[in-house]
């Protein structure tokens, strides 16, 4: 086991500056805003002297009794009890204040060994700086700066000798990573309530109120003998109303998300109806070409006549949808949820699957077979064979002639022929068409665009003459060269 160092402090001293520093990422948000960060942020410590895990937790606010701030309080208890080294982090600019007296005093309770960091300290004088600091009696006070990096070393090594020293594990080496899946969906749809499912634990906060998860929060989940990594991702609300910068940046987060994940889930809200923004959202997946299952939630709710309205809903606004599986579940009573896991794997499968260069050129030509590609300025588009050129989505690749004139409808057909024979379901399938070049063409012959028959062999008629006669005058033939048209002035009035 790795040992576990937790972040612990009031809001905005520095935890996901300090966080993103000993990961070496950009994982947390990061803004001079109080409160940014809310539930528990995981990740993996680089730069020690051996591996570690580091928890990033949200301002910690011992006294509050309601609202989001109990919430995040929560969350940063139950960190607590998994480390095995706290970080208390304390502001060295602001110096100690009541709340941090509220804090340590928790923190002594917990009986594990914390290290007090002073943050912000660059630039001043250090030991007259922590000095106040004395009186929190957590021992001796580190000064750090996490924005530039002064200290942080030393604060990590001393805490990893704190931690029990790690146990030798004899692991399998797997070469296959687990699925990344994302939560996604507008706000307040029951996203961080269907990871809380999932988990069988309340993971992340979960609150009756719009925008509660702020930042992309990564999980390992274990689920009928198979390992995931879940993404609980922000809420994607219109960009007319996004005005805050940090729901800007969480916003970019679940895009983030999204491109990174190997199959999104979809959530919407079976009580509000299939919103604009859904499609949205959806239509951004499909762009990204992930792999997708769609979770209508609170489907429990509903009564028979609200379902069917809904079903109709969504074979008019998501029918660009067809590919993927549509799921009525309820997150909060745990309804639905096994099946829901059967299509993400078959989605995964879907957009991970390998085709055969032989197995996709019969297909191929068994669909020119029953449907020809349309005449485009007087030649057909002749298709050879086709090969796979990728995967997450699936990339098919037609070699061919004149396929700049294949029409966007003949490339649907295709696109439905090459997932139905392969049994593609879940996934986007995209279709690529790649010129066959003939060594033998010069550029002065070849036809132009929109350019008739007749007119592209007058054209080459009259390079041929223009060649010839050019030899003729290299020989010291004469010559007779059709004189030239003269132009027409204007006539002046």
């Amino acid at each position: 086991m790795l040992p576990t160092i937790v972040l612990v402090g009031r809001p905005n001293v520095g935890k996901s500056t300090l966080f993103n520093r000993m990961t070496r990422t950009r994982d947390a948000l990061v803004a001079d805003l109080p409160g940014l960060t809310r539930d528990r942020h995981y990740g993996r410590g680089l730069g020690a002297s051996r591996p570690y895990l580091v928890v990033d937790t949200g301002g910690f606010e011992p006294t509050a009794e309601s609202g989001i701030l109990k919430e995040m309080a929560r969350q940063t208890l139950l960190a607590i009890d998994e480390a095995d080294v706290i970080i208390f982090l304390v502001d060295g600019r602001d110096g100690m204040t009541p709340q941090d007296g509220v804090i340590a005093e928790r923190l002594r309770k917990s009986q594990r060994p914390v290290l007090l960091a002073v943050n912000k300290t660059e630039g001043m004088q250090r030991a007259i700086v922590s000095a106040e600091f004395h009186e929190l009696a957590l021992g001796d006070p580190l000064s750090i700066s996490s924005a530039h990096g002064e200290g942080v070393r030393d604060l990590v090594e001393l805490a990893l000798e704190s931690a029990p020293p790690e146990e030798v594990e004899v692991a399998e080496v797997q070469d296959d990573r687990p699925p990344k899946v994302a939560i996604v969906g507008r706000p307040n749809v029951g996203k961080s309530t269907l990871v809380n499912a999932l988990l069988g634990e309340e993971r992340v906060i979960a609150f009756d109120q719009p925008g509660t998860t702020r930042d992309s929060i990564e999980i390992a989940l274990e689920r009928g003998g198979k390992h995931y990594t879940l993404i609980d991702t922000a809420g994607v609300r219109k960009r007319g109303k996004v005005f805050e910068a940090i729901e800007k940046f969480s916003v970019v987060k679940t895009m983030q998300a999204i491109e990174e994940a190997n199959v999104a889930i979809l959530v919407v809200d079976a009580q509000e109806g299939i919103t604009e923004q859904d499609a949205h959202v959806a239509a951004y997946i499909l762009d990204a070409g992930r792999a997708l299952v769609v979770a209508i939630n609170k489907w429990d709710g509903l009564k028979d006549d609200e379902r069917e309205w809904i079903k109709r809903e969504i074979d008019r606004k998501l029918q660009f949808l067809d590919f993927a599986k549509f799921h009525y579940i309820s997150a909060l009573r745990n309804k639905g949820l096994t099946e829901l896991f059967q299509s993400v794997d078959m989605a995964y499968k879907a957009a991970m699957a390998k085709l055969p260069t032989p197995q996709l050129t019969r297909v191929l030509i068994d669909a020119i077979a029953q449907h020809q590609p349309a005449v485009s300025r007087g030649i057909r588009p002749k298709l050879r064979y086709a090969h796979q050129g990728g995967s997450n989505p699936p990339i098919v690749v037609v070699h061919g002639n004149h396929v700049d004139g294949i029409k966007d409808s003949y490339v649907r057909f295709l696109e439905g022929v090459f997932r139905k024979v392969f049994k593609l379901t879940g996934t986007p399938l995209r279709v690529q068409f790649k010129q066959g070049e003939n060594p033998f063409a010069e550029d002065p012959d070849a036809r132009k665009r929109g350019e008739g028959i007749v007119s592209m062999r007058r054209r080459k008629t009259e390079q041929r003459a223009e060649l010839n006669a050019r030899a003729r005058e290299a020989r010291g033939e004469a010559v007779k060269r059709p004189a030239a048209v003269p132009r027409k002035r204007a006539s002046k009035k």
